[in-house]
């Protein structure tokens, strides 16, 4: 089924309006089985060069769907707490905080590499890709108990193509948008991308009689995507401010404060400044916190006192079905009752 013709419209006359490297996560809007060569000037988002890796490889067009659908629920989920809660990339409604720079840009770019690397690796794993394999068996021997076999995640087939798409937008020569903004959004994707090479860990599944696990076959698998965007929410965190300043023969990201040292490979950078987020401003891309959730115990991010932005806040009720007196039966399942209780909740004003 194709999408509707409005919602392909309006986010293709969206994303015509924004230099945005990340216009192709309008795809997380298709719906559509991408079989024909000629679908692939129709999907939202995508620069020529993007369309034509589309034109001759269909088959991982689907995996790249499923990425922009990963990046957008994976950063609701990790932001949850804060005011900024990845609205910015609501499909197909882009708003302008992720073309002015800002760490929330960084972020969004960073999680966007991870994550199109990682859905292609995984890929591959599953036999959803046809192009790739499992990956290659470590060189190293095992320790004893040990062995290799499985079937690892294909990182550097993810890495390879993940790439070429992602960063196809900030490589075009004509492609509208300052130089400071293509160099930060290079580096955040690179960053991204490092953050998923460390999340390549060894898993391992028992062997032996009666589950006694006297032998372990193992192999390279990735973590999970919210393991590899909570990272990247640390380097959210600390993120730093760079300026665009000659530096030799050209010019290149520094530190705004600390310029005396070059910018870090492992650091997300930004040029500007974000808004506090409590009001709604479209221009700076602020939907603003009423109406959010927060919690009254929580001397965190997500408490009342923050979220709401010193507004106060409503209580409601709210009734919930949750299993109880579970009980364990030999062998081998459990069986719950399901018990209802009323509980407050609380919202920005």
């Amino acid at each position: 089924m194709f999408p509707s013709l409005s919602l392909c419209v309006l986010a293709l006359l969206l994303v015509s309006q924004q230099g945005s490297g990340i216009r192709w996560l309008a795809l997380s809007t298709s719906n559509q089985h991408i079989n024909k060569t000629q679908q692939c000037k129709m999907l939202p988002g995508l620069v020529s060069s993007q369309a034509q890796l589309c034109r001759t490889n269909l088959e991982l067009m689907q995996t790249i769907v499923q990425a922009a659908r990963e990046v957008k629920k994976t950063c609701q989920k990790t932001f949850a707490d804060m005011r900024w809660n990845c609205s910015s990339i609501e499909a197909p409604k882009y708003l302008p905080d992720l073309e002015r720079g800002t760490r929330e840009s960084a972020f969004v770019y960073a999680l966007s590499a991870a994550a199109i690397s990682h859905t292609i690796a995984r890929a591959c794993t599953t036999g959803d890709l046809k192009l790739c394999t499992c990956g290659p068996i470590p060189g190293d021997t095992p320790e004893p108990g040990y062995r290799w076999g499985g079937c690892a995640d294909n990182l550097h087939y993810g890495l390879l193509v993940g790439s070429k798409f992602s960063d196809a937008p900030m490589k075009m020569k004509k492609k509208s948008g300052s130089h400071a903004n293509k160099l930060m959004h290079l580096h955040n994707s690179e960053v991204g991308r490092q953050v998923l090479k460390d999340a390549l860990v060894m898993k391992c599944k028992c062997h032996g009689v009666s589950g006694s696990c006297s032998i372990r076959t193992c192999w390279r698998g990735l973590q999970d995507l919210k393991e590899i965007a909570m990272d990247l929410k640390a380097k959210y965190l600390s993120a730093t401010k760079v300026v665009h300043r000659p530096m030799g023969t050209r010019k290149q990201l520094v530190p705004k404060d600390i310029d005396i040292r070059p910018v870090r490979e492992n650091e997300l950078v930004y040029l500007q400044s974000s808004p506090d987020f409590c009001t709604r401003n479209e221009k700076l891309g602020s939907v603003g916190t009423q109406e959010r959730q927060c919690n009254k115990t929580s001397s965190g991010s997500d408490s009342c006192d923050l979220m709401c932005c010193g507004r106060g806040y409503n209580p409601y009720t709210e009734k919930v079905v949750e299993r109880c007196h579970c009980k364990y039966h030999w062998c081998c399942y459990v069986t719950c009752k399901k018990c209802e209780r009323t509980v407050e909740r609380y919202v920005c004003k």
